[in-house]
């Protein structure tokens, strides 16, 4: 079973794990929540890893985790090469990246959701389950082409700030994406905008809590 470790004061240490499958997808997806998470918790340990990326887009991951995690008491960014799209193909040795991450004894991972129409992502979520028994796992969207947006059950509400430092850090942070039409500040705009409505708040980003035990 999996506790929610984030009832805590925030003076108390936590270990966050972000994981995405290609470079800018922990950031659109729970870039805002890790902002706020960085707010709140002062002890944040953040393990930060990106599966697939390009030498330029490896750049860009790596500079913009150090933006999102500026906050954070300490942070550990790994960016992967494993090929983008052959990630069924490779699972086995995706799956041994996963066994080097247990190590961070994370509370709280925050991946991919498990409906994701791309098969890279649905990989990553997959073996994030197979691997971590004993956190808090939160699975987040991402609006794209697919229209595989369901209904999520758990709610980060967003302050404009925040909303605003996420959407600006993304716009600045992956110049190699300005040229695709869905990678606009109105997409990422959209959506906060419309789980703020689900959750009784002006912004929000959401997540799938499969499994939660309050303590």
């Amino acid at each position: 079973m999996l506790s929610l470790p984030l009832l805590r004061k925030p003076d108390e240490p936590v270990r966050i794990l972000c994981l995405g499958a290609h470079a800018d997808d922990i950031e659109i997806g729970c870039g805002g929540t890790i902002l706020s998470l960085l707010r709140q918790y002062r002890r944040a340990d953040v393990t930060w890893v990106v599966f697939s990326a390009s030498p330029a887009r490896a750049r860009e991951a790596r500079a913009s985790a150090a933006r999102f995690l500026a906050g954070a008491a300490s942070r550990h960014v790994r960016v992967q090469t494993f090929r983008d799209g052959y990630f069924p193909q490779v699972a086995t040795r995706i799956k041994d990246a996963f066994e080097r991450l247990k190590s961070a004894r994370p509370d709280v991972v925050f991946t991919h959701y498990r409906d994701d129409r791309h098969q890279d992502h649905r990989v990553v979520s997959d073996l994030t389950w197979n691997t971590f028994r004993d956190a808090l796992v939160l699975e987040y969207e991402i609006p794209k082409y697919d229209g595989d947006l369901g209904s999520p059950n758990v709610f980060v509400p967003l302050t404009r700030a925040v909303l605003d430092e996420k959407i600006r850090l993304l716009m600045e942070g992956f110049p190699t994406q300005a040229g695709k039409a869905w990678f606009t500040r109105e997409t990422f705009h959209a959506l906060p905008r419309l789980r703020g409505i689900e959750s009784r708040s002006q912004y929000a980003e959401a997540f799938y809590g499969r499994k939660v035990v309050v303590r």
